[in-house]
């Protein structure tokens, strides 16, 4: 019969039974699932995954079933995988979608001057829905692409830049001196580049080492996010990069 009063080794064998369960399934695991396994209390049960999640052990998705937490996905994100680098983003994204209420993308870089975006938040509006995961866009006319360019996530390939709207900068010259602001802004905007009507910031995503590996934006139609609001946005992006640099281990490694 288990103790009400448990030692503080058994507290952390205890834990440690509901840890392994969790990261041992393949698929997310229900609370009941895991106190049956572990024939713990749900009370216990209950604490010790309060605990887990808390310090970044366990987390739950939207259905209330517990995953591996971000400690264990940034370590494995070490190697490269996406997949990973999409699990630790997905609660910063999600954040960020909530604070603006606008589409949130995160983008890497692809072979030939462009980039992709491999995770989205949506808008919380009809207008400006839609899902830009799995597609790729020329890095000179996306706000997330410029981020990676500026960064030297990315390079931009040889031959004209494709003009994708009339506002599309198409001189090297030109995206070089922008390049250069976004530097130091920490953050690049496109205002209907891309796409008639959209408008977008981004913000750089940093790996432990220093690399900039990824971009994350916020974008939205032109008709509400107007270029006043440009810098209020801006900050909350890169305010979210940050957190997810600081998940991949970029400050740690710069304070060590």
């Amino acid at each position: 019969m288990e103790q009400s009063s448990p030692t503080g080794t058994q507290a952390v064998d205890r834990a440690a039974q509901l840890l392994i369960e969790v990261a041992r399934r393949r698929d997310p695991v229900t609370f009941s699932e895991l106190a049956t396994a572990s024939g713990l209390a749900k009370s216990t049960t209950s604490r010790l995954l309060t605990a887990l999640e808390r310090n970044g052990l366990v987390r739950r998705d939207p259905a209330g079933r517990f995953t591996p937490g971000e400690v264990f996905v940034s370590y494995a994100w070490r190697g490269g995988a996406e997949s990973d680098l999409v699990s630790v983003a997905q609660p910063v994204l999600a954040g960020l979608g909530e604070e603006t209420g606008e589409t949130v993308n995160l983008g890497v870089p692809r072979d030939g001057g462009l980039v992709e975006q491999i995770a989205q938040v949506d808008s919380r509006y009809l207008i400006g829905g839609t899902n830009w995961v799995g597609l790729a866009v020329p890095l000179h006319c996306a706000a997330l692409g410029k981020v990676l360019l500026a960064f030297g996530a990315a390079d931009l390939p040889g031959g004209r830049l494709e003009a994708r709207t009339d506002h599309t900068i198409t001189s090297r010259a030109a995206l070089a001196t922008e390049l250069a602001v976004v530097r130091g802004s920490g953050y690049a905007v496109t205002v209907e580049e891309l796409e008639p009507g959209l408008v977008a910031v981004a913000a750089p995503v940093f790996a432990s080492g220093g690399a900039v590996v990824a971009a994350l934006s916020v974008s939205a139609p032109a008709t509400r996010l107007s270029v006043g609001q440009l810098p209020g946005v801006a900050a909350q992006c890169m305010a979210a990069a940050r957190s997810l640099s600081d998940l991949l281990g970029h400050d740690k490694e710069g304070a060590s």
